[in-house]
Formats: structure tokens, C-alpha cells, sequence
């Protein structure tokens, strides 16, 4: 069967993304005021370069590629989190970023205020919180006296309960994983991996980023790979998960006494 624009969740096409980082001989404001404040102190890092890219509705993919190839930064330009530079980049329907731990959350306030304010980043309108907070507040594990307390006073593994917990509470059009089941005990990565089949046998539409092979091959339904900041492969998720196993090879240091 022919595929249609109604058919696609996520397109990119010659996708550019760059943002700016400090130079590395500018690194205090006196070594910026000698240089007479006519060198800038920051310059454009690109970080996609060209990305190409087509995810079906109800398509659960896996991003996978080396520490900086640009993979949360495609993660982060899908969720609106970061522009483009240039390029297209269209995304269909409500998205539910997971993205590295605290993101989005404001630690001075406490667990319930930031449910509030993150769901309402996320598009929850103020029925949607209402009928949605009892299953966050549940799904979380987190206590009454815990959801009252600032998040600065917050383990990782409650930050990641809670932001679990609010991204996956509706059914989004699209959810973005970004290593969310690294932290946490046992028990509660194996509930969320639930929830997440759960959510893609809904027709959800995921991306999915994790060095678990394992986790990948159990979850998702594609995969591709990433260096440079563009896709070099892509397959069925064990064709792509070889083919990382292959070209990402842990560097291994010798101590010697």
C-alpha cells in the first residue's frame, strides 16, 4: 500500500540544528575584554547536519548511535524543545517528551506544583491535570509528604518516578524516550516498560533512545542509526542493533601500577 502525508507522524527533510557554545580560548571576561570585545565569545556548533527522516503513526523507533552523534538533540528539535537552524521538520499531534532527568522541572517548587507546571508545558489543559493527577500521583509511588516536599530534596530515582509519571499519564500522539528507564529501581523500569507497550498498542508514535539492546528489541518495531548528526542505517531493530554492536565498541583502559 502506497504511503500518504496522513500516514507520517514525524518528517524530516535536510534537517539542521546548531546552538552556540563558549570558544575555547575565551574563557572568562577579561580574556574577552582584551580581545577588545571584537571577537565573540561563543560560535555555532552544528549538530544535525542534513537528517533525513520518516516515522509512521503508531511506529515505535529506536535512535541509536554514540554518545554525541545527535541523538537528544533530534529528540529535543521533535519536542520543540530546540529550532531548527534550517530545514523541515513537521510533527503531528500532541508529544510527551521523557528527555534527561530534571528537564523541564523547576526544583524550587514542590513534586505536586510540578506536576502542574510540566503538564501544562506538555499541553494538559486544567481538566485534563485534574483528571489526570490521582493516576500520576498512583503511577509515581510517591508519597503525600513527598509530593509536598521541594524537588531540590528529590533522589534521581524519585525525579524520574514522577517525570515517568507525568509524560506517560494520557495517551500522547507522540512520546519521546530519552534513556528515562537508566534510573529507578527494578521494579518500577519493568512498570514503565509496560506502560509504554501499553501506550504504543494504543497508536502511539515513540522515539525511543536507549544503549540497552535488549530493552530496544523488546519494545521497539524499527531502529536507526545515527553518527555525525545524520541516519547512516536503518532496519528492522535486530539488523540495527548488530550493526551497533559492531561499530560502538566500549574502549577499554589498561592501568598499569
Amino acid at each position: 500500500m502506497k504511503e500518504t502525508e496522513n500516514d507520517i507522524a514525524i518528517e524530516a527533510r535536510d534537517l539542521h540544528v546548531s546552538f552556540m557554545v563558549q570558544k575555547q580560548g575565551l574563557r572568562s571576561i577579561k580574556s574577552f575584554l582584551v580581545s577588545m570585545g571584537f571577537q565573540s565569545p561563543f560560535e555555532k556548533k552544528p549538530v544535525l547536519k542534513g537528517l533525513n527522516l520518516k516515522v509512521k503513526k503508531g511506529e515505535c523507533l529506536a535512535v541509536m548511535g554514540r554518545n554525541g552523534c545527535g541523538k537528544s538533540t533530534l529528540l529535543r528539535a521533535v519536542a520543540g524543545i530546540m529550532t531548527p537552524t534550517s530545514g523541515y521538520l513537521h510533527v503531528e499531534g500532541r508529544v510527551a517528551p521523557l528527555m534527561t532527568l530534571g528537564v523541564g522541572f523547576e526544583m524550587e517548587l514542590t513534586g505536586r506544583e510540578n506536576i502542574e507546571l510540566v503538564g501544562t508545558l506538555m499541553g494538559f489543559t486544567k481538566s485534563d491535570l485534574v483528571d489526570s493527577m490521582n493516576n500520576i500521583i498512583l503511577f509515581s509511588e510517591l508519597t503525600q509528604q513527598e509530593l509536598d516536599m521541594q524537588m531540590k530534596r528529590y533522589s534521581s530515582g524519585m525525579i524520574s518516578r514522577l517525570a515517568f509519571s507525568i509524560a506517560a499519564a494520557n495517551t500522547p500522539n507522540v512520546l519521546i524516550v530519552d534513556e528515562a528507564l537508566a534510573v529507578g529501581d527494578l521494579g518500577f523500569r519493568e512498570k514503565c516498560a509496560e506502560r509504554i507497550k501499553q501506550i504504543k498498542n494504543e497508536g502511539t508514535t515513540i522515539l525511543y533512545v536507549s544503549h540497552h539492546l535488549d530493552e530496544i528489541k523488546n519494545i521497539c518495531t524499527r531502529a536507526i542509526f545515527m553518527e555525525n548528526g545524520v541516519v547512516i542505517a536503518e532496519g528492522a531493530v535486530d539488523e540495527i542493533c548488530d550493526y551497533y554492536s559492531k561499530h560502538v565498541r566500549p574502549t577499554i583502559v589498561e592501568l598499569h601500577g
